[in-house]
């Protein structure tokens, strides 16, 4: 392990140096970067894949005015994992991450934002984190600890210039209290969600919900973390924006929110929009429309500080949405954890004014890990290990020439379901490998069919370039690659 953080060191020292060379070259041809990412969302609950119910007008003006994925996939079912794809190109079985609360961000993984300081970005992270924990002081979220050091990993031991961060989970209003009493006659609860708290006549107590938001190193945010949390958060990536465009540097901000994870928790204002519906789906579209504006306000600051046009911005949902709520995967299999369309199908679309073409939509898969090495390829960045192996890859060709196909397989893994997926078919097994289904995704989107047992010979090879990248996945996770 000593070895290992040593050559990181070196590695890290040598991004430095390079990024004081870079700083010659003119900062205003780098464009900006964002990825936005729900916590989730279903490929079926925006406007842009035909949700007539969810208002996001934002997104969906967004999505077309750039490129919009049909075949965008999480790398993972759950939270964590895709996160970890997101930053690092690579899948999350190679480091250790899982599942959610599972891992941390290894310090020998070389991450986006720390390629992106070798060409003078400023780096932020907004919103969640779920990479490993916060603190080592104070009990905080799922993992946090007093004097645990296990899981520790913070955004600016990762390559971020600064963050604003929760470690996991937290309540889509007033994210740091709840209510001690429900309504669950209507179906609030402590685990689905809750009408704000907004009258001070309000009966109902309320209590911590044992989670903080965190700005540095054992540093506690405290001030301006009442309300919408979509909101909360979007009120440090703006000042970030600002800056940046102040001093004329180009950023890369991350901004996950925790929409529309459960607890969902909103205002009277936004549920009475959705007053024909049910109040559990009150609750999940009135979240959804909160972020949805504060995304639009994000865009409108763009624009006034004349940033937007040199803006790559991503959206993206981590996973399918979450059983037992009204989120939907649309017309795809299953829902969360499960590898199925639906539970890593996700919305997703790119906008890049300057650069790609509006009202674009491809059919050709893309995954999260594929963030990284489109964003180094637009920027000419070398990636500094040539024999460290990357899932992800460029999808620069797919948005500026309209290339139809992938050619480069997505493998997937989540307890004992694994599953590898081709510009057409997937092959997936839930059994840890007794029994394997075949489905053409191209002619059954739903996998409605399972036609392993008429294509055996097509079964058998997909099945073995499964095997054999599994196992590249454990030589990775046993450190090998380092």
């Amino acid at each position: 392990m000593k070895k290992s953080i040593v050559i990181v060191a070196v590695f890290l020292g040598a991004l430095q140096l390079q990024a004081q060379e870079n700083k010659t070259v003119e900062e205003s041809t780098r464009p900006n970067i964002i990825l936005i990412m729900c916590d989730d969302l279903g490929w079926g609950d925006v406007g842009f894949n035909g949700n007539e119910k969810i208002k996001t007008p934002n997104l969906d003006r967004l999505a077309s005015q750039g490129t919009k994925f049909n075949r965008f996939y999480s790398a993972g079912s759950v939270c964590s994992p895709t996160r970890a794809s997101c930053i690092t190109g690579r899948n999350p079985f190679r480091m250790g991450i899982y599942t959610a609360n599972r891992g941390f961000m290894k310090p020998e993984e070389i991450t986006l934002p720390e390629l992106l300081k070798t060409k003078g970005y400023n780096t932020g992270h907004f919103g969640k984190w779920h990479l490993g924990t916060l603190t080592t002081s104070i009990q905080d979220a799922n993992r946090g600890n007093p004097r645990d050091y296990s899981n520790y990993s913070i955004p600016t031991a990762n390559g971020y210039d600064q963050y604003f961060v929760s470690e996991s989970k937290v309540p889509t209003y007033d994210p740091m209290i709840v209510p001690t009493e429900f309504n669950e006659g209507i179906g609030e609860s402590k685990h689905y969600g809750w009408a704000a708290v907004e009258d001070k006549n309000d009966a109902r107590k309320i209590e911590s919900y044992g989670t903080y938001y965190w700005k540095g190193k054992e540093k506690l945010e405290l001030e301006n973390v009442d309300g919408d949390d979509s909101r909360i958060i979007m009120d440090r990536v703006i000042p970030f924006v600002r800056s940046s465009a102040s001093d004329n540097t180009p950023f890369f901000s991350v901004i996950w929110f925790h929409t529309p994870h459960l607890p969902l928790v909103a205002t009277k204002k936004y549920r009475e929009k959705y007053s024909d519906y049910s109040y559990k789906e009150q609750l999940l579209y009135a979240s959804i429309t909160m972020m949805d504006e504060q995304v639009g306000r994000l865009w409108e600051q763009l624009e006034e500080l004349g940033q937007a046009d040199n803006t790559m911005l991503w959206f993206c949902s981590d996973n399918g949405p979450e059983r037992g709520t009204p989120g939907t995967s649309g017309p795809f299999r299953e829902r969360k954890r499960s590898l199925h369309e639906g539970g890593v199908r996700v919305p997703a679309f790119m906008i890049w004014p300057g650069q790609i073409k509006a009202n674009q939509v491809t059919d050709v898969p893309a995954v999260t890990s594929d963030y990284l090495p489109t964003v180094i390829d637009y920027l000419g960045i070398d990636y500094p290990d040539a024999d460290r192996p990357i899932d992800g890859k460029s999808l620069k060709n797919i948005l500026e020439t309209g290339e139809t196909l992938r050619n480069k397989s997505i493998g997937f893994q989540f307890g004992n379901q694994k599953s590898w997926v081709t510009d057409q078919y997937k092959l997936i097994t839930k059994d840890g490998g007794e029994t394997y289904e075949l489905y053409d995704l191209i002619k059954d989107k739903s996998e409605t069919s399972d036609i392993a047992k008429g294509n055996k010979k097509l079964v058998e090879s997909m099945k073995q370039e499964l095997l054999v990248w599994v196992e590249s996945c454990k030589r990775s996770d046993e450190g090998l690659d380092y």
